[in-house]
């Protein structure tokens, strides 16, 4: 199997575009139309009293121009503002951050405001208890389902209230109908213990994290269908959580046997937890123990050993899932909703070929 490697993206500079957009202003507007401040005010926030030929010609620099209305210049002349509520149950979980993030850029370029409620873990989710938490009545909603509040949330709404969702990727036949962006982190995890195999390792381990439902985590169940192809043991999946401590204390017993070399993890944090647990241990890594984790966090490039792991495309699930959103509220002036990467597979030093038991 070709292994992957890491790849390094330089950010693009700022396209030329994008600066004419940011300095045209109204007045620039109005001067190129040959009309009033004001009018282009009313045109911009579709009010009455302009004339037909004055409104297309208006409409006609702003194309030109490029024109973009600023959003609060918009809410203080009274115009209609569009926005989205997104629900998500952390903000500090890794893949939830960036996945708000995309959505918070691609709302962004598309003149939509954002608003974020935060689920409580336990709290009763009822269509009545999210439409209150809603920055205005009907507004469309977001939903990140990488767990089992944001689930329920993205269940208790009706289908068909406009709303769209970041989900665990669905099983085969189990797609709920209504807009989903998912990653098939499924195939990445087999991927990555089909990886530890070619390395000569009789059977990989798993911590896994929690998973969006009470079913089997879609990362666990790529390992386990990886090592079932294989003819491989499969050992018990071991709950690890979701912070490194909990991945630290999972892990002590795990690393303390000396059959077991090679972790794969549910996540970039657990993996953290299992290389202090084996150097507590004296587990070396990658030479006694490969770990392998998920996510490719940014840290994972500066830990010791340099951590191997799956890099998934959070930001750009998410840039697609408000594109699908938006694509559902104006689909004949909305664009295509963008397409995200592939999970990758980035081979770095904490994982290498097992121990030789023969010596």
């Amino acid at each position: 199997m070709q292994e992957a490697t890491p790849v390094h993206r330089d950010e693009a500079p700022p396209r030329d575009g994008a600066d004419r957009h940011r300095s045209v202003s109204i007045l620039d507007v109005a001067k190129a139309a040959g009309v009033s401040h004001q009018t282009v005010s009313r045109v911009v926030n579709d009010k009455p009293k302009v004339k037909k030929a004055t409104r297309e010609r208006v409409l006609q620099v702003i194309d030109e121009l490029g024109y973009k209305p600023n959003r609060l210049a918009r809410a203080l002349a009274g115009g209609t503002v569009r926005s989205v509520t997104v629900l998500t149950s952390d903000t500090t979980l890794y893949g939830a951050s960036l996945a708000l993030r995309g959505i918070e850029e691609a709302a962004r370029a598309a003149d939509f405001a954002v608003a974020v409620s935060v689920l409580d873990a336990d709290a009763a989710l009822t269509p009545v208890d999210i439409a209150g938490r809603l920055a205005r009545p009907g507004e469309p909603v977001l939903v990140i389902a990488f767990n089992a509040p944001g689930e329920q949330a993205w269940r208790a709404l009706p289908t068909d209230f406009p709303a769209a969702a970041v989900v665990e990727l669905p099983r085969e036949g189990h797609t709920s109908g209504r807009p989903e962006a998912w990653l098939d982190d499924r195939s990445a995890a087999a991927q990555a213990t089909r990886y530890l195999l070619g390395l000569g390792h009789r059977t990989v381990h798993h911590l896994a994290i929690p998973s969006s439902t009470a079913r089997v985590g879609q990362r666990a169940e790529g390992w386990r269908q990886a090592l079932q192809g294989a003819g491989r043991l499969v050992p018990e999946p071991v709950e690890g959580g979701w912070s490194p401590r909990s991945g630290y204390l999972a892990a002590r017993s795990l690393v303390a046997d000396p059959q077991v070399t090679a972790v794969l993890c549910g996540n970039d944090d657990l993996a953290l937890g299992v290389l202090r647990a084996a150097r507590e241990a004296g587990r070396d890594v990658p030479g006694d123990l490969s770990v392998v984790g998920f996510d490719d966090a940014p840290y994972a490039a500066f830990t010791h050993p340099l951590l191997t792991t799956v890099r998934l495309d959070f930001e750009g699930l998410g840039r697609g899932a408000f594109g699908m959103l938006h694509r559902l509220l104006d689909p004949d002036n909305a664009p295509a909703p963008p397409l995200w990467a592939e999970p990758e597979l980035i081979v770095r030093q904490s994982s290498g070929p097992a121990p030789d038991r023969s010596v």
